[in-house]
């Protein structure tokens, strides 16, 4: 028998969400290729998004938001759908992280992300 495996989708980590209209904005996308569920810090000087890195200095450093489907900004800035407040809960099992962070800074991201309102479970 053929076993199927699911792919990434766009919002595929969201376990609930209060109001879509409410908890996700169109942002701009700085830098690089991701994929849905992508944890993205909020780069302070432009306002704008990239990958969260535990070891920055710009402000994505805290994570502040998750990338709804797949953002190329390979070439430039692009817009995305981000989950950006709660209450909303995601399935932490779905997150992407950039590079590879210890348990510690990933908890540290969940916290950040609670902050949020949103609840990674």
């Amino acid at each position: 028998m053929t076993t199927l495996v699911e792919g990434t989708h766009p919002g595929g980590f969201l376990v609930w969400e209060a109001f879509r209209d409410y908890t996700r904005e169109t942002i701009t996308v700085a830098a690089g290729t991701h994929q849905p569920g992508t944890v993205l810090g909020k780069i302070t000087a432009s306002g704008k998004y990239a990958a969260h890195d535990p070891a920055a200095v710009d402000g994505t450093e805290t994570a502040v938001a998750v990338l709804w489907g797949k953002a190329d900004a390979s070439g430039g800035d692009a817009l995305a759908v981000a989950v950006v407040r709660g209450p909303a809960i995601v399935n932490r099992h779905d997150l992407v992280f950039a590079g590879t962070p210890s348990e510690g800074e990933i908890a540290a991201a969940h916290a950040a992300l609670l902050a949020a309102g949103i609840l990674v479970r």
